[in-house]
């Protein structure tokens, strides 16, 4: 009897603390919209800036630098899911049978 107190006292507090996390997360982030007039874009862009995700392109071999970066990594991305793909089209179908 007293596990099933202390699991619903443990439930309690977990589902607390998550409660009040999801609040702090709601209020932070209706605060940020606020603060960036009310639009996503601009909000996801200034977090982007802010954690050095984009960078500012001023010249053509920075342009050229980045392309080239994304372009490698669309290639690496290829030559691992084509050969898989390669695998799954070309499986012979298994013949299942039926027992009477």
């Amino acid at each position: 009897m007293s596990d099933n107190k202390n699991s619903k006292r443990v439930s309690t507090i977990i589902l607390g603390v998550a409660g009040l996390t999801g609040l702090w997360v709601c209020a932070a982030f209706v605060g940020a919209l606020h603060q960036a007039n009310w639009q996503v874009g601009e909000l996801a862009r200034q977090y982007m800036a802010a954690t050095g995700m984009t960078t500012p392109l001023h010249t053509l071999v920075d342009f050229y630098t980045h392309i080239k970066g994304v372009e490698y990594l669309i290639c690496v991305a290829f030559f691992i899911a084509f050969p898989m793909f390669f695998k799954y089209v070309n499986t012979e179908p298994q013949r299942i049978s039926v027992a009477k």
